[in-house]
């Protein structure tokens, strides 16, 4: 969940603030030490405006743990930990902790941004090309299932095709976006509120507006199996989709492989038993399966 790259730029800026605050540091009074030694930090709280970490020491039982000030932390040194526990609250704020980041599930992800396996499970960044890195690109930034999008020239490097798929991506994006373009052909279908730059001065056109959201199909999610039988009939045949029992409870993998072999035999009692239908009741969305009174 921690972006090293980030925590390091963050860590790098504070030591430029304190190297420029130079002599002024050297004069305030120096921070107190911790009263035992530092283990971990627990959690964060806000107090009259101030951020305090709740730390835990070392072979020190929980009830000992002290709300410490984010300014005396980063004077004793924990600067890095400070910072890497708020990256990890703002991640946890933004739904990252509940994302499977397998090798499936990152590659379907990036399937969605065309992207195929010899790329994107198989492939180094250095040998993308230039629209492939922007799909890249693109891709990181939605993983996180943003609100807002940030698009600076997004139009670069991308094919004919790319630039179509990114232009129904936008169109039929939920949250807000903003661009940053030269190229009109592709952002005037897609903005309604226009804001020209140049010579020192700002012309707006249009009004942006709120949309009606779209919700989006679940990310691969796992669908409904479908098998279809024709029973020899030119006008008649039989859909029938892996459904839940007749008490409403999921199948397992192993009846639902059984549901599906026994759909393709049209062995409709061996269908009513693993679904746990009465004898005598039909099940709701499947009357082709009966009543189980008759025999075929």
């Amino acid at each position: 969940v921690i972006d090293q790259e980030l925590l390091n730029q963050r860590l790098a800026e504070l030591e430029r603030r304190h190297t420029q605050q130079g002599d002024d540091a050297q004069h305030e009074e120096r921070a107190r030490p911790l009263p035992f030694t530092f283990e971990k930090i627990m959690g964060r709280r806000e107090k009259a405006g101030v951020l305090e970490y709740e730390i835990k020491f070392v072979d020190r039982p929980e009830r000992q743990n002290l709300y410490i000030d984010k300014a005396r932390l980063e004077k004793v040194g924990l600067a890095r930990e400070v910072i890497e526990f708020d990256m990890l609250v703002a991640a946890r704020a933004a739904g990252l902790d509940l994302l499977p980041c397998t090798t499936t599930e990152l590659q379907a992800h990036l399937d969605e941004f065309q992207l195929p396996q010899e790329f994107g499970t198989y492939g180094r960044i250095r040998g993308l090309s230039g629209g492939q890195k922007v799909k890249l690109v693109l891709a990181a930034a939605m993983w996180n299932r943003p609100h807002l999008l940030i698009l600076d020239e997004p139009t670069n490097y991308l094919d004919r095709d790319s630039l179509g798929a990114l232009s129904n991506s936008i169109r039929d994006f939920g949250g807000g976006v903003i661009m940053i373009s030269h190229c009109e052909e592709f952002y005037k279908p897609l903005c309604n509120e226009t804001w020209f730059v140049a010579n020192g001065e700002v012309k707006v056109t249009g009004e942006a507006a709120e949309k009606e959201l779209k919700v989006g199909k679940k990310k691969r999610e796992a669908k409904a199996k479908e098998v279809t039988k024709s029973t020899g009939s030119t006008n008649e045949e039989i859909k029938i989709v892996v459904p839940k029992d007749f008490w409403g409870k999921s199948l397992s993998k192993k009846d639902a492989r059984s549901y599906e072999k026994a759909a393709k035999k049209r062995d409709v009692a061996l269908m009513r038993k693993i679904l746990q239908i009465p004898k005598g009741k039909t099940m709701p969305g499947a009357p082709e399966l009966g009543d189980g009174t008759t025999t075929a």
